[in-house]
C-alpha cells in the first residue's frame, strides 16, 4: 500500500482502518521506498522509547525511506542523532525550556497575542493562520533566539516548502534548504560580532568556552530546528485546536464557561488532532519485534502518533473531542528521550493564545466550511483559517 493513498485528504479514517486490520503495516513510504507503520497506542509508545529505534541515518538500510535530505550544516539536528551525543546536546539547550523559563515568557506571549488580536480590530473576517496562529509563534521563538524582524518575514514560505512540498515547484524544497542555510550562516556570524542577551549567544558562548562544546554543524543545526519545530508545531497546534472548537460548539461553550480548564483543555487538542501525523523515522540497529511483527534491522519504522492518540483501546470514544477527557498518556508531542524539547512552551503559547482568543471575541465562527489542509505526510495544519469574529453579539 502507498502511504499516500486516502491520508492526505482523510488520514484518521485511513490510521482507524489501518489499525482496526493489524497493527503494524508494510508500506511505500513519502518518495516510494518501504517502510513499516505502526499504528497503535501501546506499540507506538513503546517504540518511542526503544533504544533500539535509532534516528541516525547511518543505521538506514539501502532503499530504506529515509526522510528528506539536508546538508550536513543542518542535518546534525537533535531529530537525526542518539545518545551520547544526542544527551548532550539536549542538555546543552534544555534549560532554555525549563517550566521556570517558560513561565517567566507568559506575560510576553499574552502581549504580543493581545497585539496581534488589536490589529484585527473589533469585528470582520480573517485567515485565523495568516493574522494570528503563525504570527505568534514566530514572534515568540525569534524573539527568544535573538532574530531581527527584519529577518523574519520569508521563514514561513521556507517552513512550507519543507514540511508540504508543491509538486508544481519540485525545486522549492531545495531551495528554502539553501535560503536557510545562509540565513543561519549570517544569523549566527552577527551573533558573534555583536553579541546580545538571546538563546543563540548563549548557545555560541557554550561552544566558545565550555568543556562540553558545540561543534559548528551541530550549533547550525540546532538553530535551524529550534527555529523550525518550534514555530511549526505551534502554528498548527493553535490553529487545529480553534477549529476542533468551531466544529464543537457544546465543547467552546463549556471552556467559556470554565476557562481554568484550559490547560486539560490543550492536552485533549493535542491528542484529538495534533501537530503531526507522524514521528521522525527510525531505523532498529537489531532486528526487533513490533506488535508482534518482525523488523529486520536497518529498515525504516514510521510510528503513527495519528493513529495512536485515536486507539479506542487507550482512550474510549477516541475520534470524540472532550474536553472533560484525561489525555494524558497522548504521544502527540512524542515520548522517551526524544519528547519535544519545546513542549512546555508549545503548550503556553496555545493555552495563551485560545484564551485571548476567546476572551477578545465572544462571537467567533467559521467564515467558509471549505477547509484545505497542507498536503503533507508529516505535519497536520490548515493551509487557512477563515473566520468571521466580534467583540459584541450583535
Amino acid at each position: 500500500m502507498d502511504l499516500a493513498d486516502g491520508l492526505l485528504d482523510h488520514p484518521y479514517d485511513v490510521y482507524r482502518r489501518l489499525r482496526e486490520t493489524a497493527p503494524v503495516h508494510r508500506m511505500a513510504g513519502p518518495d516510494g521506498s518501504p517502510a513499516w507503520l505502526v499504528t497503535r497506542h501501546d506499540d507506538v509508545h513503546e517504540a518511542l522509547a526503544d533504544p533500539r529505534l535509532s534516528l541516525d541515518k547511518r543505521h538506514a538500510a539501502p532503499g530504506s525511506y529515509q526522510g528528506f535530505a539536508l546538508p550536513p550544516a543542518l542535518d546534525a539536528n537533535l531529530l537525526n542523532i542518539d545518545p551520547p551525543d544526542h544527551t548532550r546536546i539536549r542538555r546543552l539547550v534544555g534549560r532554555a525550556f525549563t517550566p521556570r523559563r517558560v513561565e517567566q515568557l507568559r506575560t510576553p506571549i499574552r502581549r504580543t497575542a493581545d497585539r496581534l488580536l488589536d490589529a484585527l480590530g473589533p469585528h470582520g473576517t480573517t485567515d485565523l493562520i495568516s493574522s494570528y496562529a503563525a504570527p505568534l509563534p514566530i514572534t515568540v521563538i525569534c524573539d527568544l533566539l535573538g532574530v531581527p524582524d527584519e529577518r523574519r518575514r520569508d521563514f514561513r514560505e521556507w517552513t512550507d516548502a519543507l514540511v508540504a512540498p508543491d509538486p508544481a515547484r519540485p525545486q522549492a524544497a531545495k531551495e528554502a534548504v539553501v535560503a536557510m542555510l545562509g540565513f543561519f550562516t549570517r544569523l549566527l556570524a552577527d551573533k558573534r560580532r555583536e553579541p546580545a542577551d538571546d538563546l543563540l549567544c548563549d548557545l555560541i558562548a557554550v561552544r566558545d568556552t565550555d568543556g562540553d562544546r558545540l561543534g559548528e554543524d551541530e550549533l547550525m543545526s540546532l538553530a535551524f530546528l529550534i527555529l523550525f519545530a518550534g514555530y511549526e508545531n505551534t502554528v498548527q497546534l493553535i490553529g487545529n485546536a480553534v477549529l476542533a472548537l468551531l466544529d464543537h460548539p457544546e465543547q467552546l461553550a463549556a471552556l467559556r464557561e470554565n476557562p481554568s480548564r484550559m490547560p486539560s483543555a490543550v492536552e485533549e487538542f493535542a491528542r484529538y488532532d495534533g501537530p503531526a501525523l507522524l514521528a521522525i523515522r527510525r531505523f532498529p540497529t537489531e532486528d526487533v519485534t513490533i506488535g508482534g511483527v518482525a523488523v529486520p534491522a536497518g529498515d525504516t519504522v514510521l510510528l503513527s502518533l495519528a493513529a495512536a492518540n485515536r486507539d479506542p483501546v487507550r482512550f474510549p470514544d477516541a475520534d470524540r473531542l472532550d474536553l472533560g477527557r484525561d489525555a494524558s498518556g497522548h504521544l502527540a508531542l512524542g515520548h522517551g528521550i526524544h519528547y519535544c524539547l519545546g513542549a512546555p512552551l508549545a503548550r503556553a503559547e496555545t493555552e495563551i493564545a485560545l484564551a485571548a482568543l476567546l476572551d477578545r471575541f465572544p462571537e467567533l465562527a467559521l467564515a467558509d466550511d471549505d477547509l484545505r489542509w497542507r498536503r503533507s505526510l508529516r505535519a497536520r495544519g490548515l493551509l487557512a483559517l477563515p473566520v468571521t469574529y466580534s467583540e459584541k453579539i450583535p
